[in-house]
């Protein structure tokens, strides 16, 4: 719908930029989406772990974004020293500390976290 183009993903530059193979890229992504696929059929709890920006948690119909502060104040430009503006965001949960486990995020304590 909307006549959205999609674009092949260039396994090549990938590799370039990540110094690996272009096997090796193509195994793990296929990997990754074969295991992610797997998990969502089942409802199993999935986490993404977006270095340095925050947690993509996926569970059950519902998926959150919580970001790392330090992440936050770079978008917006300053630091986030106002306790009712943190308040705010911890009470959005839109907020997570890169220290507390994954697991926690979760309802139900289990969680398959990606990348490992």
């Amino acid at each position: 719908p909307g006549n959205k183009q999609l674009e092949t993903l260039k396994y090549a530059k990938v590799a370039t930029e990540a110094s690996v193979s272009r096997r090796k890229v193509e195994s793990c992504i296929l990997g990754t989406t074969s295991l992610l696929h797997h998990c969502l059929q089942k409802g199993v709890s999935v986490a993404f772990v977006l270095r340095d920006m925050g947690v993509l948690l996926m569970e059950d119909s519902t998926v959150q974004m919580r970001f790392y502060l330090d992440f936050l104040e770079k978008v917006i430009g300053e630091r986030i020293q106002d306790r009712a503006t943190l308040k705010a965001l911890q009470q959005l949960d839109m907020v997570v500390s890169p220290a507390v486990p994954i697991a926690s995020l979760s309802f139900t304590g289990r969680v398959i976290v990606f990348p490992k």
